[in-house]
C-alpha cells in the first residue's frame, strides 16, 4: 500500500526532546514501512525515518527561535503535497483540520487522527462545514467534545516493545513526566509525593504559554527537599527515569485524549496513579496498571498500596494492548476500508452516470462516461 503520513512540524519526528503526536506517527510510520508498505513522510527537515522523508521546513519549529508565523511552513507542506496526492493509496494527516479545504477540494483518499482536545467551542464551526470529514479518535473518550464528527474508528496509540524494558526493582521515587501546564497539575503532584512523604522527580517542558504558571504556581512547591526538578528528557533517558520510579504520577485537570506517558510507564512495568478524567480509564486497569484516584486524599492512599501491584503485570498488559505492530495493523484496517469505500461509492457514481447516458440523458459528463466505456 502506498501511504503518505502527514505530520505537525513543531517537532521533528521523532521528537528530540517531548512531542507526543510527533512521536507516535515516528512510530506508526517506521512500523508501516516494516510491514512493507511503501510510505512517505511529510515532516520537518531534521526528522529521522525509515520511509520517504519530504521535509517542509529545514528543522522543526518550537525550538526554532526564527520561526515567526508557524502556520507559514504547515500551509506550504500542504503545497508540496497537493500535486503528488494521486501517487497514494491513502493520505493520513495528524494535523487537524488545516487541510480540510485542499483534501475535500481535491477528493483525496484520506483519514485524520485527531490528537488534541476537542472540547473547545471554535471547533465546531469547521465541522459543521465539513460533517463527513473521516476522523480517527485516540480514545473514546475524546469524542464528547465532538460528538457529530463523523467519526470512522478508535485507534489506541502503541510503541516498539523494545523500546523500553521492564525494571522489576524501582529506586523509591515517584515520577511526573511531560509538560508543565495546569491541565497536567505538576503542582498537584506535589502536594501528593509530599503528603504522602516521598521522592519526586519532575522531568517536563515549559512552554511560553505556561511560563507564568510555572514561575507562581509550580516553582515555589519545588523548594520542598523531596521535589527535584529535572527538565525535559529524550527518549534514551525515559528508561532509567520512568523504569526506577515506583509509580507515575498522571493528576489530570483536563479530558486527556490520550496521555503517552501512561502506556510509556506501564513498558517499564511502572504502575500510574492517575485521575478520573479523559482517557484514563480506558488506557489503566485499575489495580492492574495502576490506581484510577479521584483527587488528593486517594492518589495519597494509592502511592502507600502501589507497590502491590505486580511490575510484571503491567508490562505484560502494555504488550497485550499498546504494541506499535497492533496500532498499525488497526490502521491498515481502517485505511482498506476507505480505500473501498471509496472506490464503491465512486463505482456506484460511474453506473449512475452511465445509466442516464445509455438512457439517452443530455448530461455531457454522462456521454463523456459512455463513451469511455466504447
Amino acid at each position: 500500500m502506498r501511504i503518505a503520513q502527514v505530520a505537525p512540524l513543531y517537532e521533528s519526528v521523532p521528537p528530540k526532546l517531548y512531542g507526543g503526536t510527533e512521536r507516535v506517527v515516528s512510530h506508526l510510520t517506521d512500523e508501516l514501512v516494516r510491514q512493507g508498505h511503501e510510505v512517505t513522510l511529510f515532516a520537518s527537515g531534521d526528522s529521522i525515518t525509515s520511509a520517504e522523508l519530504v521535509p517542509a521546513c529545514p528543522r522543526a519549529l518550537r525550538l526554532n527561535r526564527e520561526c515567526r508565523d508557524s502556520l507559514v511552513w504547515h500551509f506550504a507542506m500542504l503545497e508540496m503535497l497537493a500535486p503528488r496526492t494521486s501517487s497514494f493509496d491513502i493520505v493520513h494527516f495528524h494535523i487537524d483540520y488545516l487541510h480540510f479545504p485542499l483534501s475535500r477540494r481535491l477528493g483525496i483518499k484520506r483519514l485524520t487522527t485527531l490528537h488534541g482536545r476537542l472540547d473547545i467551542p471554535d471547533l465546531r464551526a469547521i465541522y459543521d462545514l465539513a460533517p463527513d470529514e473521516p476522523v480517527i479518535s485516540i480514545s473514546d473518550s475524546q469524542r464528547a467534545g465532538l460528538p457529530h464528527a463523523h467519526w470512522i474508528d478508535t485507534v489506541y496509540h502503541g510503541l516498539p516493545l523494545d523500546m523500553l524494558s521492564l525494571n522489576d526493582k524501582p529506586s523509591g521515587y515517584l515520577a511526573f513526566l511531560g509538560r508543565i501546564s495546569p491541565e497536567k497539575g505538576a503542582d498537584e503532584a506535589i502536594r501528593i509525593a509530599v503528603r504522602a512523604g516521598m521522592p519526586l522527580r519532575i522531568a517536563a517542558k515549559v512552554d511560553r504559554v505556561d511560563r507564568d504558571y510555572f514561575e507562581t504556581t509550580v516553582r515555589p512547591l519545588m523548594d520542598h527537599p523531596l521535589v527535584e526538578f529535572i527538565g525535559e528528557i529524550n527518549d534514551r533517558d525515559k528508561q532509567e527515569f520512568l523504569g526506577n520510579a515506583t509509580a507515575v504520577l498522571f493528576p489530570i485537570d483536563w479530558p486527556e485524549p490520550f496521555g503517552l506517558v501512561m502506556i510509556e510507564a506501564m513498558a517499564c512495568g511502572t504502575p500510574v496513579i492517575a485521575y478520573d478524567h479523559g482517557s484514563v480509564p480506558e488506557v489503566i486497569d485499575d489495580s492492574v496498571t495502576g490506581r484510577i484516584v479521584r483527587d488528593l486524599y486517594s492518589a495519597v492512599d494509592a502511592v502507600k498500596t502501589i507497590g502491590r501491584i505486580s511490575r510484571k503485570a503491567c508490562r505484560n498488559r502494555f504488550e497485550e494492548r499498546f504494541s506499535v505492530s497492533r496500532m498499525a495493523n488497526d490502521y491498515v484496517k481502517v485505511y482498506k476500508r476507505i480505500i473501498q469505500e471509496t472506490e464503491s461509492k465512486k463505482s456506484v457514481s460511474l453506473n449512475v452516470a452511465y445509466n442516464h447516458a445509455a438512457n439517452g440523458r443530455s448530461d455531457p459528463a454522462a456521454r463523456t462516461v459512455l463513451h469511455s466505456r466504447d
